[in-house]
């Protein structure tokens, strides 16, 4: 992760009426210490953390009335250079928050001694945490103590994606807000006001990203994104229909795809800006856009070979020609649309394949599930979802992916290509 964010205007949070009532009630009272916002990623909780800084720092209006967003304290916030919004994100080749210092990348440390010093505008200090779940177990004990006596003045913000990869020592000190998808309307109605697609595209993007607004904001600044997107898709659905070796060639083509798309999803058409906190979350973790990504580690080979256990200790012996962490981003991405596919495939073949996202696909998709059983395709969702955790426990990128390439359904009869 780059040290600080860009700056990016923010915008107000849609679609969460539950929890902009809570912060709303927070602004008009005492806020807590502590806030930890929870839900899916891409849902809008950076947003949401922003409004409630933007509130908290506000100079133009007073209790439930803020922000106003038109004061200079608000201005500041919106544009990311308040000098009492600090703002820690995960960093460097593991995407984690460690505990930061002397000679290491930006962390805990550093937040809190930043947090120690007095306001420079005289009200008060406010930190967001953003996908604090990245936080590793020192970091989070670190934390511990400014969450038990925080400085006078002074707000944490923590935006979580999982909040049982916190430690309950952490969750119990602060006040939890959850979030959850949005209306795919809601998200339609963003995408159109920020002028960055019409409404049938808005449409379709609204409901690829599946109640995740800061997804669909990031695939309407990235059209390109989206072509790669389709096509990966369609790859994955053809899968079943493979042999195992033709799978396993396959590999390197998806990876580097997921790259592609990774690169799009980091450098949007020009003049399409991100405009959502939440939207900056789902680019590319990293400073620079991934490169190609190394073929997969059984690329190439021949046979049939028996498949092996996703929970099978994991080696890294492939040669590799980009860093780790590019490969590993690449590989996360991929798994985001694997499990997309699986959960489309398992509610086809429950007889609703009208509730497929991608409405274009809901043809392919249905004729896929009519060959695989209820109980395939329900398994391939879960492997898709073991995979994830063995990539974020950092498992080889190369072996994950190619156990998820060869366990992946096949249709009933085998592969259809000689």
């Amino acid at each position: 992760m780059p040290p600080a964010e860009p700056a990016v205007t923010s915008t107000v949070t849609v679609g969460h009426p539950a929890a902009l009532s809570a912060v709303g009630a927070m602004l008009a009272g005492r806020a807590p210490h502590a806030v930890l916002l929870v839900g899916p990623p891409s849902v809008g909780k950076t947003t949401l953390a922003l409004d409630l800084a933007a509130g908290l720092l506000c100079t133009g209006a007073v209790g439930g009335d803020r922000p106003c967003r038109n004061c200079r304290a608000c201005r500041m916030v919106a544009h990311g250079n308040h000098p009492d919004l600090h703002r820690l994100a995960p960093e460097g080749p593991g995407d984690q928050i460690g505990i930061g210092g002397r000679d290491r990348p930006r962390g805990v440390r550093d937040l809190v001694a930043e947090l120690a010093l007095l306001p420079v505008e005289g009200i008060a200090r406010v930190a967001t945490v953003e996908r604090a779940h990245r936080m590793s177990e020192d970091a989070q004990s670190a934390l511990l103590k400014t969450l038990e006596e925080p400085p006078s003045a002074t707000v944490l913000i923590l935006c979580a994606d999982d909040e049982e990869r916190l430690l309950p020592t952490v969750r119990s000190r602060c006040a939890r807000i959850r979030l959850g998808a949005v209306a795919t309307r809601d998200i339609e109605g963003l995408v159109v006001g920020h002028g960055l697609a019409d409404a049938p595209t808005a449409a379709r993007l609204a409901r690829i990203a599946a109640g995740r607004p800061g997804l669909a904001l990031t695939y309407a600044a990235a059209p390109e994104a989206v072509r790669i997107r389709g096509e990966i898709v369609r790859t994955l659905l053809d899968l079943a229909d493979d042999r195992i070796a033709d799978r396993l060639a396959r590999g390197r083509d998806l990876l580097g795809r997921a790259g592609e798309m990774s690169a799009a999803l980091a450098a949007p058409a020009p003049g399409a800006a991100a405009t959502n906190g939440a939207a900056r979350s789902t680019r590319t973790r990293s400073g620079s856009a991934p490169s190609a990504v190394a073929p997969s580690g059984a690329a190439g080979s021949a046979g049939e070979p028996a498949e092996p256990e996703l929970d099978a200790e994991p080696s890294d012996t492939s040669a590799v020609r980009v860093p780790a962490a590019e490969r590993r981003r690449a590989l996360l991405l991929l798994l985001d649309l694997w499990a997309d596919v699986a959960r489309d495939l398992a509610v086809a073949a429950a007889g609703a394949a009208a509730a497929v996202r991608d409405p274009g696909l809901i043809d392919e998709v249905g004729g896929l599930a009519a060959r695989l059983t209820p109980e395939a395709t329900g398994a391939a969702l879960a492997r898709v979802a073991r995979a994830r955790e063995l990539v974020e426990a950092n498992a080889s990128p190369e072996l994950v992916l190619d156990v998820l390439l060869l366990r992946w359904p096949r249709t009933a009869g085998g592969p259809r290509r000689p």
